[in-house]
């Protein structure tokens, strides 16, 4: 199995691409696309829509905004899979937390848990002999380059994210950096 990881700021054009390669990797099979967005509002709707829209109706879909780890029991049916995205999937857990406990170790901790687990589950399932998974693509933000946010939580979640980022990029095969709407290969 091939992890590839997809970074980039927000509207880089990094979920385009992200589709684009999961076609070609896929080769005319059914993707699986794991959705981790949640609706909190009319924009955020929007987006999803948006990502909906692009997808071709053959692809299968799961909904992830929950867990990572709990979705990767899906993957063996597919040769192709698109995670997108998983610092959305961080925002999720972030945002429902409470404000008393905003920057908790645990909460952080239980992150940080879930993204290995995540890393160690992939491979353990991909590697089963009836394994199909041949390629998996996930997509994050690259939460650090529009400075140091202004809240507490958007601190908290570029912290994080980065964290998860690095653990991620680590264990991937490729690592694609997506600028400008134009991919830049920064590993493998």
């Amino acid at each position: 199995m091939k992890l590839i990881m997809i970074s980039g700021g927000v509207r880089s054009g990094k979920s385009k691409f992200a589709e684009e390669l999961a076609t070609r990797c896929a080769a005319g099979s059914p993707v699986l696309y794991v959705a981790t967005g949640r609706s909190y509002d009319a924009e955020m709707q929007q987006r999803i829509e948006a990502h909906q829209g692009r997808r071709p109706s053959h692809w299968g879909c799961i909904e992830a905004a929950d867990s990572l780890v709990g979705s990767v029991r899906h993957y063996n049916a597919y040769s192709t899979v698109l995670v997108d995205t998983m610092s959305a999937r961080i925002g999720n857990v972030l945002m429902s937390a409470p404000e008393t406990k905003l920057r908790s170790q645990a909460i952080t901790a239980a992150i940080q848990q879930e993204m290995q687990q995540w890393i160690v589950q992939l491979q353990t399932v991909t590697a089963a002999k009836e394994a199909k998974t041949e390629t998996v693509i996930v997509v994050t933000d690259e939460a650090g380059l529009g400075g140091v946010a202004m809240t507490p939580l958007g601190r908290w979640f570029q912290d994080v994210v980065g964290d998860a980022n690095q653990a991620v990029a680590a264990a991937a095969d490729e690592v694609y950096f997506v600028v400008s709407g134009l991919p830049w290969r920064v590993k493998g």
